[in-house]
């Protein structure tokens, strides 16, 4: 047989060969670039020998300055059919340029409310909610961790509210009239929630399914970042403030109308306060547990500077109305609320600080001596437990 007219004889050897396999992948890669109009991230060789980085896509970035457009991209349903090309989308381990921030722009484009005093739509419910499943044990890239407490301070409410998950929680987020109280006054929801609002459920997870959101974790992991840390710290002193002012002087939930025992025992009112509060309180605790053990384990490597950055990005002090109020505005309007002026004292002692706005609010209101102290002494106990509670 002559060799000259065989198949082998006519295959490239060596390196050749694998030129032009190099070739031939590379324009395959082009080719499935142009078919998907760059919505498949490129990924960049890194000449300093650092991990390959991933460039955005136009597409992607576009989703940053249209709301609407970026609530569809994010909103993975409510049987989370969707869900994986939510975390496609958001999920890169190290994006090339300000690309971890444009996703934080994009998150918050996606979630945030379109303006004050407007409540979230389901859609909008769902996507917080698939933002934080999708960051579930994952990273958050350098540039994205702001944006992502920016969703945890829109949904402070829903946030905080979250135990571990349940099966029993139906959907990733719970329309208006899901969320509605009852007849007594009661919802699982939360306290002193906006008429017509839809909120994330973060305990909703289904048999067999590997998806959990777990803003506690996320809130953990963006604590890392000084910015991050000022947006989460705001909002929970913020709740406070809220949360205080529309109790009734008894520091009890003036819409919670319990039904009396079999026996005619009258239920308490300040039950599920005193649970909200211990919530709001635990968040603190953990934000300056992850600080003490980032700095101790070198994540945070010069505490000085890291919070004097905090300080820097902290917006101010909220201070309780001396008046109970009765509005029940938005849960993204929560953390937006104007501050009552800078922060005294040491702004990383966190008890100092809920200490400072609750003394201020007993005063005001004149709430009875058994009352204010045993709330002191409730807050007192949880923000030392979380504090010192290892992970």
């Amino acid at each position: 047989m002559d060799d000259s007219t065989s198949v082998d004889a006519e295959r490239p050897t060596g390196t050749l060969a694998r030129l032009r396999k190099h070739w031939l992948l590379t324009s395959a890669v082009a080719l499935a670039v142009l078919a998907t109009a760059t919505a498949v991230p490129v990924v960049l060789a890194d000449s300093g020998g650092d991990p390959p980085c991933q460039e955005i896509p136009a597409s992607t970035r576009a989703l940053a300055k249209d709301p609407a457009a970026a609530t569809r991209a994010l909103d993975p349903g409510d049987q989370l059919t969707l869900f994986g090309a939510v975390r496609d989308l958001l999920v890169h381990e190290n994006p090339c340029g300000d690309g971890g921030k444009v996703l934080g722009q994009v998150v918050d484009a996606a979630t945030r409310a379109p303006a004050g005093g407007k409540p979230h739509t389901l859609a909008q419910a769902r996507s917080a909610y698939a933002v934080v499943a999708a960051f579930d044990d994952k990273d958050v890239p350098a540039g994205m961790a702001p944006g992502l407490a920016r969703l945890l301070a829109e949904y402070v409410v829903d946030a905080n509210r979250y135990l571990s998950p349940d099966d029993e929680s139906y959907t990733p987020a719970a329309d208006a009239t899901s969320a509605a109280p009852d007849d007594t006054g009661w919802t699982p929801y939360g306290r002193f929630l906006a008429p017509g609002e839809a909120h994330a459920d973060f305990e909703h997870t289904q048999p067999y399914s590997s998806v959990h959101a777990d803003p506690e974790a996320l809130m953990a992991e963006l604590a890392k970042d000084p910015e991050a840390f000022a947006i989460l710290y705001d909002a929970q002193r913020a709740y406070l403030a809220y949360y205080l002012e529309r109790l009734t002087r008894a520091g009890a939930d003036p819409d919670y109308h319990p039904e009396p025992d079999k026996d005619g025992t009258v239920q308490p009112t300040d039950t599920w306060v005193d649970i909200d509060l211990e919530h709001l309180t635990d968040r603190v605790g953990a934000l300056m547990n992850r600080r003490a053990r980032y700095a101790r384990e070198g994540t945070i490597a010069d505490l000085a500077v890291f919070d004097k950055a905090v300080r820097r990005h902290t917006r101010g002090a909220y201070q309780a109305a001396a008046r109970q109020l009765s509005s029940r505005p938005p849960v993204g309007d929560i953390a937006e609320r104007p501050v009552s002026g800078p922060v005294g004292g040491d702004l990383m002692d966190g008890r100092h600080q809920l200490f400072t706005v609750l003394d201020a609010w007993t005063k005001a209101r004149n709430v009875p001596r058994k009352r204010a102290a045993d709330l002191r002494q409730l807050m007192d106990d949880r923000y030392v437990r979380a504090l010192w509670m290892t992970f």
